[in-house]
């Protein structure tokens, strides 16, 4: 075991995960899609810390926003004060939401994000009753962990809300698998129907959704699934909310928004990660009728703050300009065809979109989860040179969310250690 590793252990929560156990590695220096640990070696990343790092390491656009902000001297006033670079995003992002005459409240996080509107959405409808999806992630805070349908990530039953679920789009276990895209769509309106009617008040605020669910592994239901959501949730008044914490920013190719694909347009979109490129900075975007809805005096005290919203509106100037959603597109195609092109019998299923892909990790021959397996095809990738993540109900997918600036060679590059890695633990599989 590193003396960091030790020194970390002895001073963090025994709560925090750290990958690679006494193997654990430490980032010293970054490049474009590369970064270097302090073992010497340089990986390929495919994870860009948790989805976060979303144009890469070291980009000159950002770096140099950012240095402007510093050589003011003025890193944070508090919104208490007028903020050029806040109202500047804040143009930005309503313009592209979709959403007319919005309203933008910056964060730090997207738990914090979540919270935010989970609280709009509370004052606006006056309830506390919150429906929201099974395998979701929406935050480590205590409403956002009371809406989170994952048991490894929902430390505690209490909760100010009131929640009630409804069936996840997974579509190799539970109440929808093996359905056709159709038959899920009218499985899922008939629950949300069936919960309206027999486990709720009547009065719920509102559905928060992932469009594509993140820490659960990149589990989706149809396009189009939210659309037949939000016409029964209008019948009631109900709003929808939709977590791009994950989604955002053209990461899934085919839109700039996952909710994009299902044909709406939510009343409150949650965002962070991607938007900061590893600076803090998420925030909500929505109809001004429910931003304004807080009836009391609210700021985040470092939420909206110059250096941040430097990088991000950095980062945004930088997805337009080189237009990484038609990239995410291109290149994640890539991945996703020549994963799907493999005839393993360890590798249950591979989904997603553009650069948001996941493979799920099974026992040969079956559905069973396998996160013995999926932890040997993520060693295997770090021992080739590349980074990926893992998540899932059951901790058997590997996660990936490479930059979106991510090239065509890296694509195959990374293919290439993805392949040997799951051929490799295949094997052993069928040996087994």
């Amino acid at each position: 075991m590193s003396d960091l590793l030790a020194r970390h252990q002895a001073v963090m929560p025994s709560w925090m995960p750290i990958y690679y156990g006494d193997d654990a590695l430490e980032i010293v220096a970054g490049k474009d899609r590369r970064v270097t640990g302090s073992d010497g070696r340089t990986y390929l990343d495919f994870f860009g810390g948790v989805l976060t790092n979303m144009i890469g390491y070291d980009v000159a656009e950002i770096n140099e926003a950012v240095q402007r902000q510093l050589a003011t001297g003025v890193v944070h006033t508090s919104t208490l004060y007028l903020i050029r670079q806040q109202v500047e995003l804040a143009e930005k992002i309503a313009r592209i939401s979709g959403i007319p005459d919005a309203r933008v409240f910056f964060t730090n996080s997207g738990s914090e994000a979540n919270e935010a509107a989970l609280l709009m959405a509370a004052n606006v409808r006056r309830s506390n009753q919150i429906l929201a999806i099974k395998n979701s992630y929406h935050g480590r805070t205590f409403a956002t962990m009371a809406v989170t349908g994952h048991r490894s990530w929902s430390s505690s039953s209490l909760s100010p809300l009131q929640v009630q679920w409804l069936a996840s789009g997974d579509r190799l276990r539970g109440r929808m698998a093996g359905l056709a895209d159709g038959d899920i769509l009218d499985a899922a309106v008939d629950d949300l129907r069936e919960v309206l009617a027999t486990v709720t008040a009547g009065d719920v605020a509102a559905l928060i959704a992932e469009p594509i669910q993140g820490v659960g592994g990149f589990v989706a239901g149809p396009d189009g699934v939210l659309k037949a959501y939000q016409k029964v949730l209008t019948e009631s008044g109900i709003l929808l909310i939709a977590d791009e914490v994950q989604t955002g920013w053209g990461r899934t190719g085919e839109h700039f928004w996952g909710y994009q694909a299902h044909g709406v347009t939510p009343d409150l979109i949650t965002f962070a990660k991607g938007i900061g490129n590893g600076f803090a900075l998420g925030g909500v975007v929505g109809r001004a009728e429910v931003m304004n809805a807080v009836p009391a005096i609210s700021f985040s005290t470092f939420g909206g703050n110059p250096l941040s919203m430097a990088a991000g509106s950095a980062v945004l100037d930088y997805v337009l300009d080189h237009d990484l959603q038609g990239n995410a597109a291109r290149v994640g195609a890539i991945l996703l065809d020549g994963l799907r092109a493999l005839d393993l019998s360890c590798v249950g299923e591979v989904r997603g979109k553009g650069l948001m892909i996941g493979i799920e990790i099974v026992r040969p021959g079956t559905t069973e989860p396998d996160p013995a397996a999926t932890v040997r095809v993520f060693d295997e990738c770090r021992a080739g040179g590349l980074l990926v993540g893992k998540g899932g109900l059951y901790g058997n997918v590997l996660r990936m969310g490479p930059p979106l600036t991510l090239t065509e060679a890296e694509a195959r590059e990374g293919l290439s250690i993805l392949t040997e890695a799951l051929s490799l633990v295949d094997s052993e599989a069928r040996i087994a």
